[in-house]
């Protein structure tokens, strides 16, 4: 028998390779990601070892529950509810807190009220589940909750589908919900949306929220046994497990971060070596557009996927709906992603890689799994592009470029009105250096354009309604935006970028920190600091010297009460002082005040009349974001144009004075964003 000749055998070869290609080929695009980094190949390992189930997804019920499985992750939901009750990954058998009621594990949950009624907690639990797809690739669950008037005040008037998905070779699930409110239904408010994890407490100690914003935290028995401070979130740690946090401050809104960087967060456990993230790959779904600040992760263990707040707003962007009104919204699909090292490997790895799934998560945005046709796919979607320009006069006789400007679609509104809108879907990117931009995978519905620009203050709103359709591919080509201006710049305050950032932050109160902000460029979220503001300025209140003064280190960050003692607090005055070679007495003059951050508030305008009874402006009482309070550096933005009439300014020099009149609480203060006087108008 001849043997087989030399190009047979290269033939054969051939064969093979193309055929172990191609079968790699499909793998990679039907769920299972080739992993090369080093958790990456420790997972890789891990499904190997339990090759036996890596390619099929399986579904089991027993009892109350069902139970998806891939291999990797099993994911045990509680039927018909719909909550999260297990979750077992590398050899744990439950990564979730089992010391608390199986409800109190992962779940879904809406805070609502109707009008002036107080308000109520619905954890939205299913009360009847479907399996919507279910073969070796996916799995796809339905927990349905729907309402009718019998039910009454029980349960917020919404019907809402709760999804989980489950992938093949996925190391972590999927989970979405769909919310609906059919014509004719009753009037309501509602003001937060979110998911919940809770995790093993013995386990997770670690969080990272971004790249310099993580650490060992305390426990929930840790905030227990430590000292209430001004408001429930904080604690002072006096007595914690680990000695290294004693005299620390804990308080969850040290932790929050900007829509638009909320993507990644979790928990790392170190023995064994997992860690537990939840990631967001789009911000479309959240509400009030990218700068909106929000929870994350905190002392718990405990990992939020916020889709709906008041947080750093108010009840100004809480869903307030009609009688009668109809709507509906899909929030999600969110990513719950497991991952794991050899004990060998550092554990802060897990971080990285969380970062790298981020990224997966991104490029695979708008996903193609989803069963719900109230999802669109990429196809079903439109794009919109353009370049933004700025058009002041006063500073350049050219148009300027509009560079990293915030250009966004969301509904239909009045200038800026976005900052509130929570109804609907927002889509918003950042222009490049020469203010061009793209904004992709849009909605089918009808928006407006909206923009912002750093170094520029005001909003800036397309001039017609854009229609997106099936695969729209929508240029605008140039725009021009026209800031706010009456006249030439005589002096500033402040760079105009939405936050009180480059004021003076004080350093906190030694007994009242928390180490992580120490040296750190957030160092505005270590708690007290509004108490710092009298003991800096005891006796009189701010002076700040145009020309002189420098408004990073004398300028203070927030305008805050004076405490006096006795939990009594008064009113401050704050004092810009100015030189006029020359004054124009038949003219307008405008004084530009931008607010970063208003909280029952009442700022008063006089010039060169402190003690005068009535102020030339007051905004009246504003704002409810309570950024002060929460260590947040801005919360919703508010712009005021003031005009003054020549006659009452001085050659020489001239004061403004600046009053924050409430004084019923230390929280009630604002901050400032940028001031600027300006001259009249050239001719």
């Amino acid at each position: 028998m001849k043997k087989p000749s030399v190009n047979l055998t290269v033939c054969f070869i051939a064969v093979v390779v193309v055929v172990v290609s191609f079968f790699f080929f499909c793998l990679g695009h039907n769920g299972y990601r080739i992993r090369t980094s080093p958790v990456r190949r420790y997972l890789r390992d891990i499904d190997i070892n339990n090759s036996s189930r890596l390619f099929n997804v399986t579904l089991q019920r027993k009892g109350g529950y069902v139970i998806m499985d891939n291999g990797i992750v099993q994911v045990t939901l509680s039927t018909p509810d719909g909550d999260v009750v297990g979750l077992s990954y590398n050899g744990i058998p439950n990564i979730l807190e089992t010391k608390n009621e199986e409800q109190n594990r992962g779940y879904w949950d809406a805070v609502w009220n109707n009008p002036d009624e107080p308000i109520a907690t619905d954890r939205l639990k299913g009360e009847s589940y479907e399996v919507i797809i279910g073969n070796e690739e996916q799995l796809e669950i339905s927990f349905n909750k729907t309402w009718s008037s019998g039910v009454g005040n029980e349960t917020v008037p919404v019907n809402v589908d709760k999804r989980y998905v489950l992938l093949r070779g996925s190391s972590g699930f999927y989970s979405y919900g769909i919310f609906e409110r059919p014509t004719g239904w009753p009037q309501i408010e509602m003001d937060q949306v979110r998911i919940v994890f809770k995790l093993q407490s013995q386990m997770f100690d670690y969080m990272a929220v971004s790249d310099d914003r993580q650490r060992v935290m305390p426990t929930m028995l840790d905030r227990e046994n430590g000292e209430p401070l001004a408001f429930p979130e904080a604690v002072l740690l006096t007595n914690p497990s680990n000695e290294e946090l004693r005299g620390e401050v804990d308080d969850k809104y040290q932790y929050s971060t900007e829509d638009k960087d909320n993507q990644v967060h979790g928990w790392i456990c170190s023995d064994p070596p997992v860690g537990f993230w939840m990631i967001t790959p789009t911000d479309e779904f959240r509400v009030a557009g990218p700068v909106k600040q929000d929870l994350t992760s905190h002392a718990g263990p405990i990992t939020l996927s916020m889709f709906v707040s008041t947080h750093y707003a108010g009840k100004d962007i809480g869903m307030r709906f009609a009688a009668g009104e109809p709507w509906k919204k899909v929030f999600g699909p969110v990513f719950v992603y497991l991952n794991s090292v050899s004990p060998e490997e550092d554990s802060l790895s897990l971080w990285e890689d969380a970062k790298q799934q981020l990224a997966i998560e991104i490029n695979d945005w708008p996903y193609t799994f989803p069963q719900s046709e109230d999802f669109p796919s990429s196809a079903q979607r439109g794009s919109v592009t353009g370049q933004l320009l700025v058009r002041d006069g006063y500073i350049s006789s050219r148009l300027m470029r509009a560079s990293n400007a915030f250009v966004g679609l969301a509904l239909p509104g009045p200038v800026g009105s976005w900052q509130t809108e929570s109804k609907g879907y927002q889509f918003w990117t950042q222009a490049d250096n020469h203010g061009n931009f793209l904004i992709k995978n849009i909605r089918v519905g009808v928006y407006n354009l909206y923009a912002f620009v750093p170094g520029f203050i005001g909003d800036y709103k397309y001039k017609a309604n854009i229609t997106i359709e099936f695969g729209s591919e929508i240029n605008l080509d140039v725009m021009v935006f026209d800031p706010p201006r009456q006249g030439p710049t005589l002096w500033e305050i402040g760079f105009p970028d939405r936050t009180a950032a480059e004021f003076y932050v004080p350093d906190p109160y030694p007994t009242l920190m928390n180490k992580l902000y120490n040296n750190h460029a957030d160092k505005f979220r270590q708690y007290g600091l509004w108490e710092r503001y009298a003991a800096i300025y005891p006796n009189n209140d701010l002076v700040f010297t145009v020309g002189v003064d420098d408004y990073t280190v004398d300028w203070f960050y927030a305008h805050v009460n004076r405490n006096v003692g006795n939990q009594t607090y008064e009113a401050t005055t704050w004092e810009i002082r100015f030189f006029l070679q020359s004054v124009n007495q038949t003219a307008n003059y405008t004084l530009q005040i931008a607010l970063a951050s208003a909280a029952e508030c009442e700022l008063q305008v006089r010039l060169n009349n402190r003690e005068s009874e009535q102020s030339a402006f007051s905004t009246g009482r504003i704002g409810k974001d309570n950024a002060i309070a929460r260590h947040g550096i801005h919360g919703l933005y508010w712009l005021y144009s003031i005009p003054f009439p020549g006659d009452q300014f001085l050659q020489g020099n001239n004061s403004i004075y600046l009053t924050q009149a409430r004084s019923e609480s230390p929280f009630e203060g604002l901050m400032y964003d940028y001031i600027r006087l300006e001259a009249p108008p050239l001719t």
